[in-house]
């Protein structure tokens, strides 16, 4: 069943909400299948109403700033993704051992991904020896709105913290809204450690324990577990939009990857 639906920003993705109109393409996103379940998805579609996918089909700069596509609003539980492995990529509830993931708590910050980048798992990271996590590489952005679920937004890196999950590397680019008060006063990750102190702190912590309550370890952190500056962030983005391109192109195996060509 097709719905178009609206939804507040504290789980679910919104359906036919405009986004962000200088992103490649896309104009809006629609909804498919019923809130709270599995079939739920979140589409992204063309000004003709056809699919396309939000990790492909959308530009990974809006002039000197980055798209971010946002799947989890900030204050959000429900565990949103976009499908690497599902036709046209919709946004979509994790799931876990049959059952639709929830955060035991909610996140702080928005999350979602930078399109058209792509951790590669063939790749081991020369100083972390670990392989990518085969997903687009995560953005957590902290100003002071929460992002509407399937919305695009041009974002600023600040700086990167490497995570590693599970031995896979998990990069988390800290990035702020171009459109947020505080963009103008953050330029570097010490900005924001003067600025918003405690704040990278907190998602170091949050993102190093929030699967302990389902008997998970937790996450570790490399580079002794500094927030690298903003130089290093816009070096992970562009290698992981090489991999992207490398994915795209065949000359990287894609796997079950959903590619688009």
């Amino acid at each position: 069943m097709l719905a178009l639906a609206a939804r507040g920003a504290s789980a679910f993705a919104a359906g036919a909400r405009r986004v962000s109109a200088t992103a490649l393409r896309a104009t809006s996103t629609v909804v498919e299948g019923e809130e709270g379940t599995e079939s739920y998805a979140q589409y992204f579609v063309d000004a003709d109403g056809s699919k396309i996918s939000p990790w492909h089909d959308i530009s990974l700069m809006d002039g000197d700033a980055y798209n971010m596509v946002t799947e989890i609003p900030k204050y959000g539980t429900a565990k949103m993704e976009v499908d690497t492995k599902g036709e046209n990529n919709p946004i979509v509830q994790d799931m876990k051992k049959g059952k639709l993931r929830f955060y035991h708590g909610p996140i702080f910050w928005n999350y979602g991904c930078l399109p058209q980048t792509w951790e590669n798992p063939n790749e081991e990271h020369p100083v972390l020896k670990c392989f990518g996590d085969d997903d687009p590489i995560d953005v957590v952005e902290i100003g002071s709105s929460a992002l509407v679920p399937g919305s695009v937004t041009p974002v600023k890196p600040l700086g990167v913290l490497a995570m590693i999950d599970d031995g896979e590397l998990d990069w988390k680019v800290v990035a702020i809204a171009e459109s947020d008060p505080l963009a103008k006063e953050l330029d570097d990750i010490a900005d924001v450690e003067a600025k918003c102190p405690g704040v990278v702190s907190g998602i170091r912590e949050w993102f190093r324990w929030y699967k302990t309550p389902d008997d998970k370890p937790i996450n570790a952190f490399g580079f002794d577990e500094e927030c690298l500056p903003k130089a290093k962030a816009v070096e992970v983005i562009e290698e992981t939009h090489a991999s992207w391109k490398g994915l795209r192109d065949g000359s990287i195996d894609a796997g079950k990857l959903w590619k688009g060509n």
